[in-house]
């Protein structure tokens, strides 16, 4: 695997529900802050679903370009 940056479009409506998500999992430390980097968290979650929605077979398919 490599590793890229890019650009992706969601909805604002998923981008909240992740980071309430993931406060969530996380929890407060002592002092009431979260400390959970989301951004690394969003791209986890993408690259994850990438990987299990067959992304490979996906780009294979020249229909979707």
């Amino acid at each position: 695997m490599i590793k890229i940056h890019v650009n992706v479009e969601i909805s604002a409506a998923s981008l909240k529900t992740m980071v309430e998500n993931m406060k969530q999992l996380t929890g407060r430390d002592e002092k009431g802050i979260y400390r959970v980097d989301t951004a690394d968290k969003v791209s986890e979650m993408i690259s994850r679903f990438l990987q299990t929605q067959d992304f490979d077979r996906y780009v294979k398919d020249i229909g979707n370009y």
